[in-house]
């Protein structure tokens, strides 16, 4: 509705015969500051009187929309609109027509803690049973895949074996040297007190192919192939092409979750002993160092590694591949179709895998204790 003089917009509500009516003038456009005089009731009006109307924009329809809005639950829309333009008319109609959604509400209302718990409580339950869903998938994928069914191209399995096996090889041999000689250097500075400076090599042994190597190998891992999986896996979804490959006949999950599970299987066990012998090596450094010969060292660490010693660290490190490999693809398949989205999905897959990790080492460790292994 147009008009050539821009008059201020006024809003007058006032009694005739008993009945509450609002009278609209003026040009009603946005940034212009609404005069309202009279006193306005609780209730809608039960008529208008538009006949000093100029001209409007959203305005005007926004002004009456937020004063009628909670009055025309199960009322008669057009009994409330009474009075007004018929293009007016019709568009209030329209609008409220349609039912208010409960997000464009503000939220105001402080949240008490019962309903912080509450929302805690749920948002956990959920988690859960993505991960129950997820696991659930996992394991029919591995039964289809057993049985000669599942469909994944072997050159992007292959591509990924790599990517996770001598891709990794430089930062795991930089991390387990590493740790292998801070073990070294802690233990001789008591163990010499005693002179016992012999048993660095017991000690570094037990630690690296009972715990250290794998617990080291598997959060390297976490934070460079997991967030990989997450990243990879949740730009084909923003990208559609998840939606692409169902449209194709593929299975998303055999495609593109099973074979990075079983990359991670393959892969973790072998990295796991390339880090104990590495570990083992920097922990002779300093032995050598401390005066203890290499060829004596070596002969004290063959003492006290069996393969019972070695076969736990190695046989933890199947279960944490297929951690790494799932807690990835599952935040990737779960991520928001946005970069942003993306980046966070990435982030979430290394904090799962590591909490899930160590929470499960502990269970292997008590576990061991229990049965005197």
């Amino acid at each position: 509705m147009e008009s050539g003089q821009a008059m201020p917009p006024r809003a007058c509500w006032k009694r005739d015969g008993g009945r509450c009516v609002l009278k609209l003038s003026g040009t009603w456009r946005r940034g212009m500051a609404v005069e309202i005089s009279g006193n306005a009731p609780a209730a809608p009006p039960d008529a208008y009187d538009a006949a000093g109307l100029a001209g409007y924009d959203s305005t005007l329809p926004a002004f009456l929309l937020a004063r009628i809005r909670e009055s025309t639950r199960g009322a008669s829309v057009s009994s409330l609109l009474d009075g007004l333009p018929e293009d007016l008319h019709g568009l209030m109609e329209l609008a409220l027509s349609v039912p208010e959604e409960s997000e464009a509400k503000s939220r105001n209302a402080k949240s008490t803690d019962i309903g912080k718990l509450g929302n805690f409580s749920l948002t956990a339950w959920r988690a859960f049973l993505g991960v129950v869903e997820f696991t659930g998938l996992a394991l029919q994928s591995s039964g289809r895949f057993l049985a000669g069914r599942a469909r994944f191209r072997s050159d992007e399995f292959w591509s990924i074996v790599q990517q996770c096996g001598a891709n990794a090889l430089p930062i795991v041999s930089l991390i387990s040297f590493l740790i292998g000689l801070i073990m070294a250097f802690v233990g001789n500075v008591q163990l010499a007190n005693f002179g016992a400076s012999l048993y660095v090599a017991d000690l570094v042994a037990i630690a690296m192919v009972r715990e250290m190597g794998v617990m080291m190998t598997a959060i390297i891992m976490s934070g460079r192939t997991g967030a990989a999986f997450a990243a990879h896996i949740g730009s084909m979804k923003a990208n559609q092409e998840i939606d692409a490959l169902r449209t194709f006949g593929f299975n998303p999950f055999d495609f593109l979750v099973l074979p990075r599970m079983l990359a991670l299987v393959l892969m973790m066990p072998l990295l796991t002993m390339y880090a104990n012998c590495i570990g083992i090596l920097g922990g002779m450094l300093v032995g050598s160092a401390a005066g203890i010969p290499p060829v004596l060292y070596w002969h004290e660490t063959l003492t006290v590694v069996n393969m019972e010693n070695a076969f736990l660290g190695v046989g933890k490190s199947v279960f944490f591949g297929i951690i790494i490999a799932m807690c990835g693809c599952m935040q990737g398949m779960n991520a928001d179709s946005s970069s942003a989205g993306v980046g966070k999905a990435a982030t979430r897959a290394v904090v799962a895998s590591i909490t899930a990790i160590i929470v499960l080492d502990s269970l292997f460790a008590a576990v061991f204790t229990i049965l005197d292994i």
